[in-house]
């Protein structure tokens, strides 16, 4: 009696469903790609899609379906254009930046400041970053097949959102009623927190993207496609993408301009960044990410070492989700 009263706390319950959650979310590991794809795909179609209807009813009615079919297709034409054209310029360029990161790394190794910062760098996988980040872009195969998944099942849910609803919420109603209250409550606070803070780094990324490229065209860097798919890519990344963007960055600068235009470089990504946390955090995050820096760099760590590459993009928002669980106060 005393296990059956024990299990029957909430807190106590919703503990063991969510560490179920997670096992069933690890056993899936290899999924990962589809469901994260399939999440943010929706979260930001969705986003968008309401905030279209809310504009355009204003001017005149519309059709809601019509509106989201339209969205989709706009979006469907971007990525078979971008493939088409730009895919092999940005594969080429990504590996000209390659051989010219290295040929640079082999030709300053005897450079007294180049060997000051490998120093500095220490033990920091940088390889082994680099070699990830290159195998997460450049699975064309599986990534095209997920990302077609992703489309389709994004698009039927948002077609049918209210119907997905209305039959979910029968499981309320069935034997299991209380695990479905649970999972409910999760649902919630995981949209709430984890999509909002996912659409917050998604646009703060893009916006550092476009300025960077801009500045670096401004700087006459060569290989700029490849140059602004990693800053993109790296900027999902909250603080080590800053990081370890730099060291291409600068390493460039150097070949191209010596040591003034690694100077160049840093002044512009302090600037840039000084931009995103006094003007766009505050706006996009609010007090969603009022992490100390250690705590970020933690969890950045061990969920890079348990998911690769999307730990360090989901990481922080799933540390987000977990403390708005716990009620953890952060301002």
């Amino acid at each position: 009696m005393e296990i059956k009263s024990f299990f029957r706390e909430q807190g106590v319950r919703r503990v063991v469903i969510l560490l179920f959650l997670c096992l069933v979310l690890y056993s899936m590991k290899s999924m990962l790609n589809i469901i994260l794809l399939t999440f943010l795909i929706t979260f930001l179609m969705n986003s968008l899609y309401s905030y279209a209807v809310q504009k355009l009813n204003k001017l005149f009615p519309v059709n809601q379906k019509v509106v989201l079919l339209f969205l989709y297709v706009i979006l469907v034409l971007i990525l078979v254009i971008g493939i088409y054209k730009a895919l092999p310029t940005i594969v080429h360029q990504i590996t000209q930046l390659t051989n010219l990161t290295k040929s640079v790394y082999d030709e300053q190794q005897d450079h007294e400041l180049f060997q000051y910062v490998v120093s500095l760098l220490g033990d920091v996988n940088i390889e082994g970053y680099v070699k990830q980040s290159l195998d997460f872009v450049l699975k064309i195969s599986n990534w095209g097949l997920n990302m077609l998944l992703a489309l389709i099942l994004s698009l039927f849910f948002l077609l049918e959102k209210t119907k997905v609803t209305q039959f979910t919420a029968k499981f309320k109603t069935s034997k299991l009623a209380w695990f479905f209250d649970e999972i409910e409550f999760f649902g919630k606070k995981f949209v709430h927190t984890f999509g909002k803070v996912i659409e917050a780094q998604f646009l703060i990324a893009l916006t550092n993207c476009i300025l960077s490229t801009i500045m670096l065209w401004i700087m006459g860097f060569p290989q700029l496609f490849g140059l602004a798919l990693m800053i993109f890519v790296l900027g999902l990344i909250p603080v080590a993408g800053v990081i370890i963007s730099l060291i291409p960055l600068c390493a460039i600068a150097f070949s191209i301009g010596g040591f003034m235009k690694v100077i160049y470089v840093l002044v512009m990504v302090i600037v840039l960044h000084s931009l995103e946390a006094y003007l766009l955090n505050p706006k996009l995050m609010a007090s969603k990410t009022n992490l100390p820096m250690f705590y970020t760099f933690i969890v950045l760590i061990f969920s890079e070492h348990f998911f690769g590459v999307w730990g360090l993009i989901v990481g922080i928002p799933t540390f987000v989700f977990l403390l708005d669980i716990l009620d953890v106060k952060r301002t």
